[in-house]
């Protein structure tokens, strides 16, 4: 078996924190946006003859695919989902890994205990799963699909940066206790 260098477990939780802050403030965007808005088919100075009050439909179904691309909350979504790959495919050079490595891990006392790097990997990628379905499934034109991929991953960034509760690491160990990921020796 190969062996894994171990890694701070303050760095995930310090990313944790950023990712919290960046997928409430994606869960408000696609709240306000045209994910959860709704069309009338009339207007006040103007009523449609095929309209009726109340009739409206999901504005993400009647916009275009273009008009879906530029809403506020996908935008910051694709963003997140960016980062989320980043720090699966290329964890030692992820920005909140790069600031924690020089600027935050000098200034504190060194870990007690060094931590398998793969499952906080694999939590990367769970929330890189569920932010690309909210945002594929935005695309398409399913209204709420936006915001409830993105509060979702905030809920689950939220619990690690506060509690140190990783949901996606969890899952991890769930699978590697079923035998469905392999188990490897890690260097402490």
């Amino acid at each position: 078996m190969t062996s894994t260098p171990g890694i701070d477990p303050r760095g995930p939780r310090f990313a944790a924190t950023i990712t919290t802050v960046l997928l409430l403030v994606a869960t408000f965007l696609g709240l306000i946006g045209i994910s959860t808005a709704r069309t009338f088919g009339w207007f006040a100075y103007q009523p449609l003859a095929t309209a009726e009050f109340g009739s409206g439909t999901w504005a993400v179904a009647s916009a275009s695919l273009a008009q879906r691309a530029v809403d506020p909350g996908f935008l910051l979504a694709v963003v997140i989902a960016f980062l989320f790959l980043w720090g699966v495919a290329w964890p030692s050079t992820a920005p909140w890994g790069v600031v924690f490595r020089r600027f935050v891990r000098p200034r504190l006392s060194p870990p007690t205990e060094l931590e398998d790097p793969r499952p906080p990997r694999f939590a990367q990628g769970v929330g890189l799963f569920v932010v690309t379905v909210g945002l594929v499934l935005h695309l398409v034109g399913v209204p709420w699909a936006l915001p409830i991929a993105t509060a979702a991953a905030f809920v689950a960034a939220f619990l690690n940066a506060a509690f140190s509760v990783c949901l996606g690491c969890q899952l991890y160990l769930l699978l590697q206790s079923a035998g469905l990921v392999a188990r490897g020796s890690t260097a402490t």
